[in-house]
């Protein structure tokens, strides 16, 4: 099977232990919670992508990120012959002003109130491990409706 490369990025502000979701407004997870993020170009780095990404959703200048979950996607329903292979990340540290797009609407969540029943349902498997700082590489199944038929995930650690 064929694979397309993505990046997820989530801001924690440790100060308020609280970190930064957008609302997906149009287009592919629309009415979902998540990170932000998309698809990786041709010849752009994953660093680069996530960055980019981040700026264009929410409008912050990321400075650093940590890679800290590698979530390997299959779903006959969404993306027939194709693995969606999606690099999650955390930042710390920005700049700008956060601000609404036409693809995202940011909120600030305290960390022990993190919308789960608005997320994707894969979320509860993996967002603990990112939200701990804990490497992570998962294998993830989906059929329609978002439904999980399989995962497994399973400690690593990144660079």
């Amino acid at each position: 099977m064929k694979e397309k490369f993505f990046t997820n990025t989530f801001l924690f502000d440790d100060h308020h232990q609280r970190i930064l979701l957008g609302m997906k407004l149009r287009g592919f997870g629309k009415g979902y919670w998540n990170g932000f993020g998309g698809k990786v170009d041709v010849g752009e780095s994953l660093v680069d992508a996530a960055r980019r990404e981040v700026q264009e959703e929410c409008g912050l200048v990321v400075e650093h990120l940590e890679q800290v979950g590698l979530i390997k996607f299959a779903s006959h329903f969404h993306h027939p012959g194709i693995f969606d292979v999606v690099n999650i990340f955390r930042a710390r540290g920005w700049s700008g002003d956060v601000r609404e797009t036409e693809e995202m609407r940011p909120q600030w969540f305290s960390l022990d109130a993190v919308p789960f029943a608005q997320m994707w349902p894969d979320a509860q498997l993996w967002f603990p491990w990112m939200l701990r700082g804990e490497g992570f590489v998962a294998d993830i199944r989906v059929e329609e409706g978002d439904a999980v038929v399989s995962h497994t995930i399973q400690p690593h650690q990144y660079e």
